[in-house]
């Protein structure tokens, strides 16, 4: 796989060490649109809703990928009871090609990660770079690029993100995902340049704290850092037990949970109307020979 357009595209963006200047966001070198879901916080659901997400825009028509960026910790094909490859270390080590590394699952694609491969862990080439060329390489083949990404503000994490178009912060009632997703927006703010995000509340238990969240954490940073946090919905506490909630919420047993997502994949495409065509309107399906 070429990395040309990668370097190009990481070399350009050493402006990030300096102050606050145009948008990091890349250049439109095909149709998706990259979405990195991201938080400060691990455990917030990141992955329940990626997974989730890519579900509702393929059953509306749009040609859709998830890239689990926590290449070596992924959850993915867990929480959808698919088997445990090593697909990211072959596409990486150029054993296999892209096509034979994604699975295709409830009408979406998927490039899981790894879990604890020590190959991978001895590798030396950034991730993100890596995964930014896959981004480049394959992006004219879908609509939407979904980044599962890891939490946290380290290197690859945030590199990811100032790449991605838009950014969905997912955070939680819990005090400490609110001021690490806080932190981690600042950074992309004062370092990458980014200048926009989205908003998902997960784990909400009643509409007075949904309020309370988005206009907290909205002010905050409005104020400080002067960049928009456009807000898209939130995800209902449900008392469904651990064990029991992803084979609910991706079997959309339980409606009220499922309109949840409905409501934010909405709300973001009016943002966007006109900028996408779902497939049925422009296209055949991607055609991949899927594991």
């Amino acid at each position: 796989m070429s990395t040309k357009s990668a370097a190009q595209w990481l070399v350009g963006h050493n402006r990030f060490e300096q102050k606050k200047e145009s948008s990091s966001e890349k250049k439109n070198f095909g149709n998706a649109k990259t979405i990195s879901i991201t938080s400060g916080k691990g455990g917030v659901g990141k992955t329940s809703i990626s997974l989730k997400l890519a579900k509702i825009l393929s059953e509306k028509g749009y040609r859709t990928l998830v890239i689990d960026c926590d290449y070596n910790l992924s959850n993915t094909a867990v929480k959808l009871g698919l088997p445990l490859s090593d697909n990211f270390y072959s596409l990486l080590s150029a054993k296999k090609s892209f096509e034979e590394c994604l699975v295709k699952h409830d009408g979406y694609y998927l490039l899981s990660g790894c879990n604890g491969s020590i190959e991978l862990l001895n590798e030396s080439v950034g991730i993100e770079k890596f995964i930014i060329d896959i981004l480049v390489s394959h992006e004219n083949e879908f609509d939407y690029i979904l980044l599962d990404s890891p939490a946290g503000i380290g290197r690859e994490n945030l590199t990811l993100n100032a790449y991605s178009d838009h950014r969905f912060v997912v955070v939680t009632p819990d005090r400490s995902s609110l001021t690490d997703s806080y932190s981690l927006m600042k950074i992309l703010s004062n370092k990458y340049g980014v200048s926009e995000n989205h908003l998902i509340v997960n784990k909400i238990s009643s509409d007075k704290q949904y309020k309370r969240i988005i206009k907290t954490l909205g002010d905050t940073v409005d104020k400080f850092l002067g960049t928009r946090l456009k807000v898209l919905g939130s995800v209902d506490r449900k008392n469904i037990s651990v064990d029991q909630f992803d084979r609910i919420l991706f079997g959309e047993e339980e409606f009220a949970l499922h309109q949840n997502f409905i409501n934010i994949v909405e709300m973001f495409s009016e943002e966007n109307v006109g900028t996408m065509v779902p497939t049925s309107e422009h296209g055949q399906d991607v055609h991949l020979n899927v594991c």
